[in-house]
């Protein structure tokens, strides 16, 4: 019996023996087999919106091409959830176009987001947000571990189309629960108290998921009844002591859980996929054309690239019917204009059109494209505004094949500005070829610097950008924008003696206004006054009496005939104390006397004075004026400024004249 019990005990601690070696082998292997998970990082598209993702922070890899306008970005540094995650990447400087990883973390909302241009994009403002993003370098923090895998709040991943892997939201689970995943579906025009006493949820009928058009947000706040809920995941609890029945849903409560999850109410939404139309920058309220280089020797790439420029600007100068507008010529061996002023009233249309634009080849000839341009497209018909400032901004590669001095100069006359980007100019040994040397200073507005940009390669282009736009919004350094015919303060000093008549004070009358027609009269226009005079003297109106042109001719008709005597001297000191002293001082002053005969004083000294004032003078005489005194009463060179008809019914002969002196007068002005 001894002998069995101890073969049988021999036996027992050899099995337990192997077993026991069996289980350090089998351990051994399985931890060879159990590695440690390799951290893969998700990728995600450019339409991806930060609100879909619940995780609140996450490493993910961008793709290329997320500068694209398509994808909003609301806000700077700081970025709504409604933003695009990989378009905020792009306008935080963090990526560039080409992708690449970033680090994201979710912020709690702001009061409001203010829209900018950065590296390429336009941000939008928003007033506020529930929920908000910020995004760094891809570095992740030791001791975090970020998902492989992000969890989005709907069910449909917007990443599906990215090839990752995407799981549903799990709620926290309880101790003693278990979570069963219970789909919440899409309930639509479902109202706030139809939404509270819900308890149970049908099966989603396959229309339930059909999509609708892209939401844009809108500022919180205001509450509608109507609510539409989007589908995502909500769970149920099998409890073990608890009190809650099994099967019965724990159902989140609309505003506040889907809220924080990135759900979007349906007052918070619109069913249109456009932005509102923005009104423009006020501030920048310019009448803009692009004359862009469309000659055969630029080439497709080069021509692509000024395509993006032109792009990049039109964003950054939020077109607008209250701020600036812009159109587009292209020129080579002729020029064509691709939309006018009033064809885009918005940067999103303007772009849209801008990158519809093919090349039409030829020379680069750009005196045809500034004649083209100044009789052809700044017009009313085309949507010239009046009021707003004309600029024109002409890209030239290398240099023109015609000459632009003449043209250029007939374009400032009208009243256009001329801003010229020369790009990758004539270097030393290629300016023989140049047949206009220096053109771009015989074109500009202004010889300043201020009109003229020079870059060295088209690869730079982009960095004109802010420079430009600052320059053509920079209103009052537009100096081309004032013209001989809206620049001026113009007081007529009317002779009303006796010797003039009735009919041929009427006369004169008519030709004060024939002068008057041809200026642009308003408040910051050309501003008309008028004297009458005699032995004394007689303010018909000021300069800030009347601003419109119809006003002003209404008044000249209304002056009644004074008659009496010829104190021309007089006249003159008159007009200084009470017209020109409440000129403006940006305007050229001139006095337009007209008179009859010879002054009972002397007018040596009265003109002298006004000369010195600098108001330039022209003396009209009539019949039995003295040409002497006229000469005198004239700015230098008398010639130009000293007219005389033997009669009053030839006055109207001279306007032209008149006219003609006076805007050569001001266009002769230094251009530095």
């Amino acid at each position: 019996m001894e002998i069995v019990v101890l073969t049988m005990k021999a036996s027992v601690i050899e099995m337990f023996l192997v077993l026991l070696v069996t289980g350090i082998h089998s351990n051994k292997e399985t931890t060879k087999k159990v590695k440690r998970p390799k951290f893969t990082v998700p990728q995600i598209n450019c339409d991806v919106k930060a609100g879909k993702i619940i995780n609140p922070e996450f490493v993910v890899k961008c793709p290329a091409g997320c500068q694209d306008p398509r994808y909003h970005v609301y806000g700077t540094d700081i970025y709504a959830s409604y933003s695009s995650v990989c378009g905020a990447a792009v306008h935080s400087g963090v990526l560039d176009n080409s992708g690449g990883k970033i680090l994201v973390r979710k912020v709690a909302g702001q009061s409001g987001y203010k829209g900018s241009y950065s590296n390429g994009v336009q941000s939008l403002s928003l007033p506020r947000w529930r929920e908000s993003f910020i995004v760094s370098e891809a570095k992740p923090q030791k001791g975090v571990t970020y998902p492989s895998a992000l969890t989005y709040s709907s069910s449909k991943s917007p990443a599906a189309k990215a090839g990752e892997t995407t799981k549903a939201y799990q709620k926290p689970s309880v101790p003693g629960t278990t979570a069963q995943p219970v789909t919440l579906i899409r309930v639509l025009r479902t109202t706030t108290a139809e939404a509270t006493h819900t308890t149970t949820l049908s099966k989603p009928s396959p229309s339930a998921g059909s999509s609708t058009s892209s939401p844009r947000p809108q500022p919180m706040g205001q509450r509608s009844q109507e609510l539409e809920l989007w589908s995502t995941t909500v769970y149920t609890s099998s409890p073990s002591s608890a009190g809650t029945n099994p099967g019965e849903t724990d159902l989140w409560k609309p505003g506040s859980v889907l809220l924080n999850a990135g759900f979007v109410p349906k007052e918070e939404l619109s069913t249109q996929s456009s932005e509102p139309v923005s009104q423009g920058d006020p501030s920048c309220k310019i009448d803009l054309s692009f004359l862009i280089d469309g000659s055969a020797s630029i080439g497709k790439r080069r021509f692509r690239i000024q395509k993006q420029f032109l792009a990049d600007v039109a964003q950054a100068l939020h077109i607008g019917p209250a701020g600036p507008l812009m159109g587009v010529v292209q020129y080579g061996d002729n020029p064509a204009t691709h939309f006018n002023l009033k064809t885009h009233v918005s940067s999103r249309d303007l772009k849209t059109a801008i990158e519809k634009i093919t090349q039409r080849g030829g020379l680069s000839n750009v005196g045809r494209a500034i004649s083209f341009v100044t009789k052809n497209f700044f017009s009313k018909v085309n949507g010239n505004r009046g009021g707003a400032p004309n600029v024109a901004v002409v890209i030239v590669d290398g240099w023109p094949t015609d000459k632009v001095e003449e043209a250029s100069r007939l374009a400032r006359e009208s009243g256009i500005n001329i801003f010229f980007i020369t790009i990758e100019g004539a270097v030393e040994n290629e300016k023989q070829y140049v047949i206009e040397p220096n053109f771009a200073n015989k074109a500009v507005c202004r010889t300043n610097g201020f009109y003229s940009l020079n870059v060295q390669s088209w690869f730079s282009l982009h960095k004109t950008v802010q420079p430009l736009v600052k320059r053509v919004c920079d209103t009052e350094r537009l100096a081309c924008s004032k013209t001989c015919f809206n620049s001026a303060d113009i007081g007529f000093v009317i002779d009303g003696s006796s010797s003039v008549g009735t009919s041929n004070f009427r006369t004169v009358l008519q030709f004060v206004a024939n002068l008057s027609k041809e200026f642009e009269i308003s408040d910051t226009d050309t501003r008309i006054g008028a004297v009458q005079y005699t032995y004394e003297q007689r303010l018909e109106f000021g300069f800030d009496d009347y601003n419109t042109k119809p006003d002003i001719l209404n008044a000249i008709k209304r002056v009644g005939y004074w008659s009496g005597g010829t104190s021309t001297g007089a006249a003159i000191n008159y007009a200084l104390e009470q017209l020109f002293k409440k000129s403006k001082p940006n305007k050229r002053k001139l006095m337009i006397l007209i008179t009859d005969g010879r002054s009972y004083d002397d007018v040596r000294i009265p003109a002298m004075v006004a000369h010195h004032k600098g108001v330039i003078t022209y003396a009209i005489g009539v019949a039995w004026a003295a040409q002497d005194e006229l000469e005198v009463i004239a700015t230098h060179p008398a010639k130009d400024h000293s007219f005389f008809v033997d009669e009053f019914d030839n006055l109207y002969k001279s306007v032209p004249k008149i006219i003609q002196n006076i805007c050569t007068e001001f266009n002769s002005q230094p251009r530095n």
